[in-house]
């Protein structure tokens, strides 16, 4: 099991990557990872490409402050909720992808079983239904949808992702912006096709198999 100390580590470097990537900007996004019977969290208000350690807020399930000064970040709530509804979850990451955001705003969806690696990995994505940023109306919008999928899009706001750790949860949001890349190409190209019904069943199977829920 990894100590406070390292996982401050694996959340200053998680988000130098989500900046690297181009998945958030300036003070953008979140991180949060569960350790024992509490949260370390990002600040808010702070360019995560530069994140320090003494920077990481430490707060309980409640959402109460033990340690750390400034505020955690300002999407705590819709955090705590997940850990609450998903106990099994260890870390969640929202972050700004552009592409997932732009799709999100032209009212393109992602909830079709269009490559295989992602239905094996995290089924279909989802669309949360808007809600005002930094507020509770954000944990009410993705609070059922969440119960079932690893990877929401935020209509307007990113998405956010869940693992059973933080490079889980990381890797799900990078495979999204992937995936937006993916169709955004194919859809320059022409046209996007779907899987065949035969595959998708197969790939479900390959989810039932691994004890993963079907989507």
């Amino acid at each position: 099991m990894q100590t406070e100390r390292q996982v401050k580590q694996w959340i200053v470097r998680i988000c130098r990557m989500l900046h690297q990537k181009d998945l958030i900007a300036a003070t953008d996004g979140n991180v949060s990872v569960k350790v024992g019977n509490k949260l370390l969290t990002t600040p808010s208000g702070v360019n995560k490409g530069f994140l320090e350690e003494k920077q990481i807020i430490t707060v309980d399930l409640e959402g109460r402050l033990l340690e750390g000064t400034g505020q955690p970040t300002s999407e705590l709530e819709m955090h705590l909720l997940v850990y609450r509804l998903r106990p099994e979850v260890g870390a969640v990451v929202h972050a700004h992808p552009p592409l997932i955001t732009g799709f999100s705003i032209a009212g393109v969806s992602l909830e079709e079983f269009i490559l295989p690696e992602v239905v094996m990995t995290m089924g279909v994505i989802p669309t949360a239904a808007y809600a005002t940023p930094a507020t509770g109306e954000v944990a009410e919008v993705i609070r059922e949808l969440i119960k079932g999928y690893d990877a929401l899009i935020l209509e307007r706001h990113g998405a956010v992702t869940v693992g059973l750790d933080l490079m889980e949860a990381y890797n799900k949001m990078e495979k999204l912006e992937h995936t937006a890349l993916v169709i955004l190409t194919a859809l320059q190209l022409g046209r996007v096709r779907l899987l065949p019904p035969r595959e998708v069943e197969k790939l479900i199977q390959f989810r039932v198999v691994k004890g993963l829920k079907p989507p």
